[in-house]
């Protein structure tokens, strides 16, 4: 089941400091999952970032939203405690949301800050508090990342598929030094002559020393899938050379038979798709250069430390 969105979390959480005690949010956070019926595979999902689960990042969000109506006050750095406002809204028995937080002018004021910050930045995005959001304002920005690379990656297997056929082999090659592989261009890999390649696009050290050597094929296809008889015809090549290892790299994809045939023989092929080979590209800045950079802030705890 999906995990429930952050408003879902402001409920049990108010129910969870009901008592009145000053808690840290870690100390209450398994009865909140507990009151939410979350199951084990919910709690063991993480944000992109993976530095946190997404129950955690969801509640913290809550209670950053009771904070700012006042429902939720935080006596000291990490520790929350109920407020009048916070009782009366459990007593009332209406549903805890933005809808039900608008009501109180500190939360308006905060969504009217947040609306300004949007419009003075001209981020065309959905408000991120939202009455019908149901993302976190860090998850709008992750969603919003994820769309932009999508596109971004669209543009680059189109700008593979123009370029020419030894472009991509070269491509190939680069991707594989930027993955840590060899070292330097110069010392480490190299596409090899176009026409005479006995079915090897590219060849590079496994390591700087180059005691064992990867080989490399290129498949610039668009509609057509790679099957078995590729990755077999590849299987053979490697024998030529008396090559353990391969890489065979496409735009397009894999048949299922030829993932199976990968998995049945000795030698270690790894194949990589259109999809994968984008997202490696971007991860390892191949082929791309940073457009804007956005710096999410938090406070600095230690700053505020007095002696």
């Amino acid at each position: 089941m999906p995990l429930p969105d952050y408003q879902s979390f402001m409920t049990p959480l108010l129910a969870c400091l009901a008592n009145g005690q000053t808690v840290k949010l870690r100390d209450i956070d398994a009865d909140v999952y507990r009151k939410l019926g979350l199951s084990a595979d919910q709690l063991k999902l993480r944000i992109p970032s993976g530095k946190q689960t997404y129950a955690y990042h969801r509640l913290g969000w809550a209670k950053t939203y009771l904070v700012q109506a006042g429902l939720i006050e935080q006596p000291k750095r990490a520790f929350c405690k109920i407020t009048q406002k916070g009782l009366a809204a459990i007593e009332s028995g209406e549903p805890i949301n933005n809808q039900y937080l608008s009501k109180f002018d500190a939360f308006l004021d905060f969504k009217t800050r947040s609306k300004d910050a949007n419009e003075a930045t001209q981020v065309n995005t959905t408000s991120i508090v939202s009455n019908n959001s149901d993302k976190t304002p860090e998850e709008l920005i992750e969603a919003a990342i994820d769309t932009l690379n999508i596109n971004l990656s669209d543009e680059i297997l189109k700008a593979i598929l123009a370029a020419s056929p030894v472009f991509f082999e070269n491509l190939v090659v680069d991707l594989m030094l930027a993955m840590g592989y060899g070292g330097s261009r110069k010392d480490a890999g190299q596409a090899t002559q176009y026409t005479q390649d006995g079915g090897i696009d590219g060849v590079i050290k496994e390591d700087k020393l180059g005691l064992e050597m990867i080989y490399l094929q290129a498949k610039r296809y668009t509609n057509k899938t790679v099957g078995r008889p590729d990755i077999q015809a590849f299987a053979g090549a490697l024998d030529m050379h008396r090559a353990k290892k391969g890489v065979f790299i496409t735009t397009s994809s894999f048949s299922k038979d030829a993932l199976e045939y990968v998995g049945m023989i000795e030698k270690r092929i790894v194949l990589v798709g259109g999809a994968q080979l984008t997202e490696l590209m971007l991860t390892h800045n191949l082929g791309v250069s940073t457009k804007h950079v956005f710096e999410v802030k938090t406070l600095d705890s230690d700053y505020f430390m007095e002696d």
